[in-house]
């Protein structure tokens, strides 16, 4: 992947943390997805009083893109922001690693986890989810 492209993803994903609805822990996560003819898809954390209602960046991102008809993704990128305003490098947690399995190809799939655009690290999805479950498991079943 090329770094102009890493980090404009970064930049992006930087942007979208302002809308981050975040009042119970104040930890701000955004996600800048990449599909692969090239459109970019932004998500944000999104809370909950009710805690389990919530959703996590990553998967905004992915569910707004699926629902404007993208099927085929190439990346994503990951920040976050703590109360103090600090980044770090944030992980997907496991759910967003499972619906991730749902629609790339893990050994093909990058994610990049920013804490600037001089700072990150780039996996694949199979190196953070190793024997995911996904819909090649499920071929040929009824």
């Amino acid at each position: 992947m090329e770094e102009n492209m890493i980090r404009s993803m970064i930049r992006l994903a930087m942007d979208t943390l302002q809308f981050s609805y975040v009042p119970y822990s104040g930890f701000r996560v955004a996600a800048s997805l990449l599909t692969a003819n090239g459109k970019l898809y932004t998500g944000c954390n999104i809370e909950n009083a009710a805690y389990s209602p919530g959703n996590c960046a990553e998967r905004t991102a992915i569910f707004k893109a699926v629902s404007e008809g993208e099927r085929d993704f190439a990346a994503i990128c990951i920040v976050n922001e703590n109360t103090d305003g600090q980044h770090d490098i944030c992980p997907p947690c496991g759910m967003c690693r499972q619906v991730m399995m749902e629609f790339c190809v893990p050994e093909e799939f990058l994610i990049i986890l920013a804490k600037s655009e001089s700072c990150y690290e780039i996996h694949t999805l199979g190196e953070l989810l190793p024997m995911g479950f996904g819909p090649g498991n499920l071929k040929g079943k009824k």
